[in-house]
């Protein structure tokens, strides 16, 4: 499925090498004030052209066909496009014979028959993040006075990224990297008990995002060697403060009114120049694979942006369902 969310549903479509990319977002209340302008910042962000990222170079520049008119949102779905002119579809032409290792063309081939769009990485690029970006600047209005950050704090196990990136460079290989992200100001009660609880809406759309290998919230996984006394986050005010943040701003799946804190794993990017033994499926043996065309030696430098997006989106999900269910609560109680 291409789609996240109950009322605040997303649908990303395009292919790397496509004509086009983009993103449908439907349930998005009426009188959002939106101009092409509060695009801008995200996208240059989620661009490459820092050290360590692909030499492709796209505009991303949107176009904005239906759901908003006058610069403010109409209340049907929003479409979002941009056009794919920065392709070199040559590079891909071997993948289908012989299958990057760690990337999908293996697993497109067998569960599309072949038919997948393997040029760029097809629909499982990290260009498909464009659509998260986009649709996450409206999400950001939604769920304001929340506002939400991401950073990268370490590239290859090191906290010097720009050594990592460096030497990643120099060898022909590629980097993973530790992104912490913070939604402050967040509003109290997001989330619905069980499946669809604030971690489980943010887990799912994070996962959704290539390259994402694990997450933890608040003290994550450290948990498991505290004890109860020392995790415990104690109230200190008639306002739910607290005076530790260990549960990372969420208790049983609902936000607490704290600073929202979670942290994500991403992988080293799959493409890489060294070159690497692997099976040719057409000669039926083993093979020396050397990957030319441009990629990431570290797609955790461009990944903050997208964390943001995804959680805001999922925020402005959650709380669209909340504002549903105490809305029918008040409308109850008063007849």
């Amino acid at each position: 499925m291409n789609s996240f969310g109950n009322i605040f549903r997303i649908s990303i479509f395009g292919e790397s090498h496509g004509p086009a990319i983009g993103v449908v977002i439907d349930g998005c209340p009426a009188g959002i004030k939106i101009s092409e302008d509060m695009f801008e910042v995200d996208l240059e962000r989620r661009r490459s052209g820092q050290k360590g990222t692909t030499k492709r170079r796209e505009t991303d520049i949107p176009e904005i066909l239906s759901g908003i008119q006058n610069g403010v949102t109409t209340g049907s779905p929003i479409t979002l496009v941009t056009r794919n002119k920065d392709r070199i579809s040559s590079d891909y032409e071997l993948f289908g014979r012989i299958p990057r290792p760690g990337h999908a063309d293996f697993v497109a081939g067998v569960k599309y028959s072949g038919n997948a769009d393997l040029r760029g990485g097809g629909h499982f690029s990290g260009r498909i993040t464009w659509g998260l970006v986009a649709a996450g600047v409206i999400a950001r209005e939604i769920i304001k006075p929340a506002e939400v950050e991401a950073k990268l704090v370490s590239a290859g196990g090191s906290a010097d990224i720009e050594k990592a990136v460096n030497q990643a460079l120099a060898e022909g290989d590629s980097v993973g990297g530790i992104v912490e992200c913070t939604v402050r100001n967040p509003q109290k009660a997001l989330g619905e008990p069980f499946f669809y609880s604030f971690e489980s809406a943010v887990s799912h759309i994070i996962f959704s995002i290539p390259a994402i290998k694990g997450i933890e919230f608040g003290s994550g996984f450290a948990a498991a060697g505290m004890k109860g006394s020392m995790h415990n986050d104690r109230y200190i005010d008639r306002e739910g403060r607290t005076a530790t943040n260990n549960s990372g701003g969420i208790n049983g799946g609902i936000t607490n009114g704290n600073d929202i804190f979670f942290r994500i794993a991403v992988k080293p990017t799959s493409s890489i120049k060294k070159g690497q033994m692997t099976f040719d499926f057409e000669k039926e043996e083993m093979t020396m694979l050397e990957i030319g065309g441009r990629h990431d030696a570290c797609i955790a430098l461009r990944m903050p942006v997208i964390v943001e997006s995804a959680t805001a989106i999922a925020m402005a999900d959650l709380l669209l369902i909340d504002r549903g269910i105490n809305q029918r609560k008040q409308d109850f109680h008063s007849l």
